[in-house]
């Protein structure tokens, strides 16, 4: 894993959009399609800006999936990921060649079986992800499940701390209003993408960080896994890399991003 601390959020987001732009030109040229995932929340909101005008990208090649939706959440409340993705990413994009958006209305066993029956004939060249407050990556919170191989899977009661970040971000006016269950991907899909590209700005995520950098590998703190890919860039800014101990220093590489 490589880590990149920039000066601010927009440029942490600049970068890291144009390294998901750069993966994903390379995977059209290389095989004619491109298949991502896209995640959600205000963690990705400058690399998705950034993604959107990146010259050169055949969107009609590119193949979306998306880590996570709540179980009973209407697509037209202001915390489905559908609503996020559709309304910053997909409306302000030539159609792509498909999306495939996860839907927390329906059975979610079903919903699970038709993802997985999909993405298990794409595999993924790019995963643009985030890190939570608590450590989790999409809705694996802590203690994650490390070992099922199903690409989806139903998180059948989310972590305090994670609805707490959610309420906290303005998606919900209370904690009761967070949805307990929802639709994410697994830890092992996750993983199994080509390359990952991690943006994770904003101080209340330095704990975060400080964890996932300095723990030992656990599913105590989900994001740890990520040491362990091969082709795993964690974009930081100054706020979000301000707890890393004198230790981790050799973590900071602040540059631009060269493949």
């Amino acid at each position: 894993m490589r880590v990149y601390i920039e000066k601010n959020a927009q440029d942490l987001g600049a970068i890291a959009g144009d390294a998901a732009a750069q993966h994903i030109r390379e995977a059209i040229a290389r095989q004619g399609t491109a298949n991502i995932i896209l995640a959600t929340g205000t963690s990705q909101f400058e690399t998705l800006k950034q993604l959107i005008k990146a010259p050169g990208i055949a969107w009609d090649k590119v193949v979306m999936f998306h880590l996570d939706e709540y179980i009973n959440i209407a697509a037209s409340h202001k915390a489905s990921f559908r609503k996020y993705l559709t309304e910053l990413f997909l409306d302000k994009l030539p159609p792509l060649k498909a999306a495939h958006l996860i839907n927390g209305e329906t059975d979610p066993t079903a919903e699970c079986e038709r993802l997985n029956k999909l993405i298990d004939k794409h595999p993924i060249d790019v995963a643009l992800i985030g890190i939570g407050e608590n450590c989790h990556l999409a809705f694996n919170d802590p203690p994650a499940d490390f070992e099922t191989t199903d690409p989806y899977i139903i998180i059948y009661k989310l972590d305090e701390d994670c609805k707490q970040q959610q309420m906290n971000e303005g998606w919900f006016a209370s904690l009761d209003e967070v949805p307990a269950q929802a639709i994410s991907m697994s830890v092992r899909q996750i993983m199994k993408s080509k390359n990952i590209i991690c943006s994770v700005p904003d101080l209340r995520k330095a704990k975060a960080v400080k964890n996932c950098l300095e723990k030992p590998i656990s599913n105590l703190y989900p994001a740890t896994i990520l040491s362990s890919h091969q082709s795993c860039c964690l974009f930081l800014e100054t706020l979000s890399a301000s707890l890393l101990s004198n230790d981790a220093s050799h973590y900071k590489m602040t540059a631009n991003y060269e493949g």
